[in-house]
């Protein structure tokens, strides 16, 4: 999945971005790197990389407000670098559009595994299969028919088409504002309670263990992700 894939790695620390850049070379990437937002715009606008890493802390323009330039003009998978506490600016970089986060100081096999999620994510959001499957769970977008373990599972509208809307962007953070404005309307997106209450009948009916959740995943103090999961981690 990553062999060639490029990365573009947006940061002011030339330490950083020289370690990202060995380490995701060793693993097949393409790597190219940016110190600003303006240098980032203008490789992107060169380059087309299929993953953008972008710091929060940059000079001249924020990684928020780069996160907002690069929307504008392009759909490729964001992932902020971002330092531990910094709940409300994840929350700010995701709503700005924002696939996901890594929280500083960070392993390399951890952004590997975000990296590999957002593409293949990309892979599944290109493709036009009607069925999507993540281990026992499988699910008939154009018959809205979802089966656990081969078992029908019944889902009342909502749930079905808020299950539908976390599996058609897999893998990334997903905030409480950005479902409930999705789901439910502008109305709601500062209900998270009631958020929370479809979370908690969706996992009823779809995790073996409520309490540890395969599926449908809490980033605390931001929001949800759904979880692919492969047939050999479901026994």
């Amino acid at each position: 999945m990553n062999s060639g894939a490029r990365i573009l790695v947006v940061d002011d620390e030339p330490q950083i971005r020289r370690s990202l850049q060995v380490n995701l070379e060793n693993k097949g990437y393409a790597v190219f790197t940016a110190a600003t937002g303006e240098e980032a715009l203008e490789t992107i606008a060169r380059r087309t990389p299929d993953v953008v890493i972008v710091d929060l802390l940059l000079p001249s323009m924020d990684g928020i407000t780069l996160t907002r330039h690069i929307r504008e003009q392009s759909s490729v998978p964001i992932i902020v670098l971002s330092a531990i506490g910094d709940e409300p600016k994840k929350v700010n970089a995701l709503e700005a559009g924002a696939d996901d986060y890594v929280t500083k100081p960070f392993g390399m096999e951890e952004l590997a595994a975000r990296i590999k999620s957002a593409l293949r994510r990309t892979m599944m959001l290109s493709g036009s299969e009607p069925v999507f499957t993540s281990g026992g769970l499988s699910i008939n977008f154009e018959r809205r028919e979802v089966r656990l373990n081969n078992e029908p599972v019944k889902l009342t509208p909502t749930e079905y088409d808020l299950l539908k809307y976390m599996i058609q962007h897999s893998g990334k953070v997903l905030t409480h504002r950005t479902l409930l404005t999705a789901i439910w309307g502008e109305a709601y997106a500062d209900q998270a309670q009631y958020l929370r209450v479809f979370i908690g009948q969706l996992r009823k009916k779809l995790e073996r263990n409520t309490a540890r959740p395969q599926y449908i995943l809490t980033d605390s103090g931001v929001g949800y992700r759904f979880a692919t999961i492969s047939q050999e981690e479901n026994p």
